[in-house]
């Protein structure tokens, strides 16, 4: 959405964090493989001594009780190598221009059509009434 709507790049920290090669190491909890994460507003990120702090224009002199932390640390489901990350967004960016008739990027920015939808109409346009037996690379729930 960003690209049609003229961006000329996006910002996927998030989309990238559980990636083999994301920073943090692999952990098994409760049957499930995780990565740590670390927003780069997170008081682990700024307290660090090479860390965010002034990013965000603040300085702690050592002390992580004068941070104002804007961002969190937790764990998201490992992912796997980020190869395969970009290759579902390739594949929708250009599954996109073809539904759209688009040989380009920027021929695809002549024509942007956003449709607002209700909360209730996204959970319909999602999978629903049945169990997702096999999860896809490209869909996740939750």
């Amino acid at each position: 959405k960003a690209l049609v709507a003229g961006a000329h790049c996006v910002m996927v920290g998030s989309m990238l964090a559980g990636t083999e090669e994301a920073p943090g190491e692999v952990e098994l909890y409760q049957g499930r493989y995780y990565k740590s994460y670390r927003g780069m507003g997170s008081l682990g990120a700024m307290s660090q001594k090479e860390g965010s702090s002034d990013r965000y224009f603040q300085k702690s002199d050592g002390e992580a009780d004068k941070l104002v932390p804007e961002g969190i640390e937790g764990r998201v489901a490992y992912k796997g190598p980020v190869a395969a990350i970009i290759h579902q967004q390739m594949g929708g960016l250009r599954s996109s221009m073809g539904l759209t008739g688009s040989a380009t990027i920027e021929i695809m920015r002549t024509k942007p059509e956003f449709m607002k939808i209700t909360s209730a109409g996204m959970g319909e346009s999602h999978v629903h009434d049945v169990a997702i037996t096999k999860e896809a690379p490209n869909y996740r729930t939750g």
